[in-house]
């Protein structure tokens, strides 16, 4: 699909399959609760876990993030553009969805530099979930065809490239350093 296809999805409150610095991600609009419902039922995943938004500035996160306890080194830390993709846990504001946030009073944020995160962000005016695209057990979607593959012949992906970083995002918690996930 095209990117004009797939921002109507996401206006739509439909799940979609996007490019990543690494795999495709399944996304759709985080401020829409059925849209984030359709996702964690598509990747049958609990609620409780939460789920990471990115987006190509941090603009397109600030109403999900709590930034008042944040110092400058932390907020360096999130705004440093690095050599690998990497997710920050941050304090999340008080009225974040529980879907977006699962169990924690804290949200997972990536700023990524892929040109059809931009260009989606950019268009439809809001971070996208981001979690990988595959199902249950099957290994992260590299290609359009593997989503197809996946999800049906009819699922909405748009049809661009996965950058290069070998792995998915490395996961830090913002305020200690602590590595959750190695990328």
């Amino acid at each position: 699909m095209t990117l004009q296809q797939i921002v109507a999805c996401l206006l739509q409150d439909q799940v979609v399959a996007y490019p990543t610095e690494a795999v495709f991600g399944l996304g759709c609009n985080p401020f829409s609760e059925s849209a984030v419902k359709k996702l964690l039922d598509l990747k049958q995943r609990p609620m409780e876990k939460g789920l990471i938004l990115i987006a190509p500035t941090l603009t397109f996160l600030l109403p999900f993030i709590d930034l008042s306890g944040v110092t400058e080194t932390q907020m360096a830390r999130l705004t440093t553009r690095y050599n690998r993709p990497i997710t920050w846990v941050v304090p999340a504001k008080s009225d974040v969805s529980p879907f977006l946030t699962g169990k924690f009073n804290t949200i997972a944020v990536r700023l990524s530099d892929h040109p059809a995160v931009q260009a989606l962000c950019e268009t439809t005016g809001f971070a996208l979930t981001s979690t990988s695209a595959n199902l249950t057990g099957a290994s992260p979607c590299r290609t359009v065809e593997e989503v197809r593959s996946q999800f049906g012949e009819d699922f909405p992906v748009l049809d661009l490239p996965v950058g290069k970083a070998k792995n998915p995002s490395e996961i830090r918690d913002l305020i200690t350093n602590q590595l959750f996930r190695q990328g």
